[in-house]
């Protein structure tokens, strides 16, 4: 009698019933113990998919009378299931390529067929497709378009079902297993693919609601130049700014202009290499990626330390051990370009508050690129200078101050200072007066001097109107208090005219 022995994969892509409506299986059918075990797991979690297609693939076998039995298979490895295919001279069921390779190097009976999904990944990223939403129960849907400039599409004439998207997942995991692509991150909810251009986000029963796959390509590759940065940045990039952040909301292109920065560095004859968690930028092999997911600080700290790159490329910081790790490796020399999110150009400062001392953010970070819709939007600098902080007055509360300029105009427009316990930061770009305001403020002061008088102001110039017989009320004192006003106004020029009935 012939002797059959399943994994999971086989179970999960319903591989044992077409081959028992196909009339292949006949004899025995052996279910080692660890598939039910897994089984007994995603079913304890909330997902009772996995035990319902083994009722399904149970009651076909029972009906075409094919015989079912337990192997104490303890583990999933191939050399486990090989080890018992040989003890049992049965036949391996697999969907999982790199088990029926190695069965048939070592001459073992092996039925294999790839995962039978109706779906192909590719064919749904059709011009300008940024991502694919895939959800077991709901039609596909897209989102077309460019960062900023985007809409969703619904492919209505489809409705996902489970087994097609899990057949999909094994597909992903066949190119692992080949070579063809990294699995980034691995846990019991959820899984991270990397397959050439296309990051791949996994979600899993009870984590999600239903079996979720959302892919993600990249559809522009942009250079340096093609950004038209101003020269002035430009030089700061070649030979100034070793530690950069590059921040933006999530979509504004922040990874295309950190992949354009690091093809720049290289084209400079810098070695350049990157952390990343996935590793999805589309970079040449001269750079090489290293993945955060399967290694530890310590590690990442040891290698790029001893390999001397002049750059790195630190994508996707999130937690406070990974701007720890982007502290110590710019400390220790290391030019870095950090990418991470952030709202406005200060909030990607701010990260940084709290996580390092204070006075030592301009070592680390010294220039901040912000990115919205593709676009840079905004350059800050940074430095340390001793002073009184805006906002306070007594010299005796002067301390150090990490000043936040516009790099490109020079405008100071943060403050970060400690006072007590407490980081402060302040902004200090003083608003724009409209016309009618900087009137109002002048009138003011006038009023305090003179009894008849009216103040225009028109393109940074106030007119101030007074009676003939009151110009002489003007002394020194009142001019000083207009010229103050007016400079906290905006107001550059004054011209006195005589108002007249």
């Amino acid at each position: 009698m012939s002797k059959f022995i399943v994994d999971l994969s086989a179970l999960r892509n319903g591989f044992i019933k077409r081959l028992a409506l196909d009339g292949i299986l006949d004899g025995e059918l052996i279910i080692p113990d660890v598939v039910l075990r897994k089984v007994r797991e995603r079913f304890l979690s909330g997902d009772k998919w996995l035990l319902q297609s083994l009722e399904e693939s149970v009651k076909l076998l029972r009906e075409r009378g094919i015989a079912i039995s337990i192997s104490p298979i303890q583990s999933d490895t191939p050399e486990a299931i090989i080890g018992e295919a040989l003890r049992m001279d049965a036949s391996i069921v697999t969907c999982d390529l790199a088990l029926a390779s190695i069965a048939e190097a070592l001459n073992v009976k092996c039925i294999y067929a790839p995962p039978s999904s109706k779906l192909r990944l590719e064919d749904f990223f059709g011009e300008n497709v940024m991502s694919v939403h895939l959800k077991e129960g709901v039609p596909p849907r897209l989102k077309r378009g460019t960062p900023g400039n985007w809409c969703f599409e619904t492919l209505d004439e489809i409705v996902l079902g489970r087994e097609d998207l899990e057949a999909l997942v094994e597909g992903f995991m066949d190119k692992v297993r080949s070579g063809e692509a990294y699995l980034e991150v691995d846990r019991d909810g959820s899984k991270i693919f990397q397959i050439g251009p296309y990051r791949i986000v996994v979600a899993y029963p009870p984590f999600s609601d239903g079996l979720e796959i959302t892919a993600v390509k990249p559809i522009v590759k942009l250079t340096l130049r093609e950004y038209k940065l101003p020269s002035r940045l430009v030089n700061r990039l070649e030979s100034q700014a070793e530690g950069i952040l590059i921040a933006g909301a999530p979509g504004m292109g922040k990874s295309t202009f950190a992949q354009a920065l690091a093809e720049y560095y290289l084209s400079l004859g810098k070695i350049v290499k990157t952390v990343e968690s996935p590793r999805d930028l589309q970079l040449p092999d001269a750079i090489t990626q290293y993945s955060k997911n399967v290694s530890d600080p310590d590690e990442i700290y040891d290698v790029l330390l001893l390999s001397r790159p002049d750059y790195t490329v630190f994508d996707e910081m999130r937690g406070t051990g990974d701007f720890k790790l982007y502290a110590d490796l710019r400390l220790a020399g290391v030019g870095m370009i950090g990418v991470v999110h952030a709202t406005t150009p200060i909030d990607a400062i701010q990260r940084f508050v709290g996580r390092v001392e204070l006075g030592m953010i301009p070592s680390i970070v010294d220039t901040v690129i912000f990115l919205e819709n593709g676009v840079v939007t905004k350059v800050y600098s940074l430095e340390t200078i001793v002073k009184i902080p805006h906002g306070l007055r007594d010299s005796d509360l002067a301390r150090p101050v990490v000043q936040v300029k516009d790099y490109l105009s020079g405008e100071t427009e943060y403050e970060i200072y400690v006072f007590g316990e407490r980081t402060f930061v302040v902004p200090i770009k003083r608003r724009e007066t409209s016309e009618s305001e900087a009137s109002s403020i002048l009138e003011n002061v006038l009023n305090r001097y003179v009894d008849k008088c009216r103040v225009e102001v028109r393109e940074g110039e106030a007119i101030l109107y007074i009676d003939e017989d009151e110009v002489g009320k003007l002394t020194r004192k009142c001019l000083r208090r207009l010229e103050k006003a007016g400079k906290r106004a905006g107001i550059t020029n004054f011209r006195i005219e005589a108002m007249r009935d």
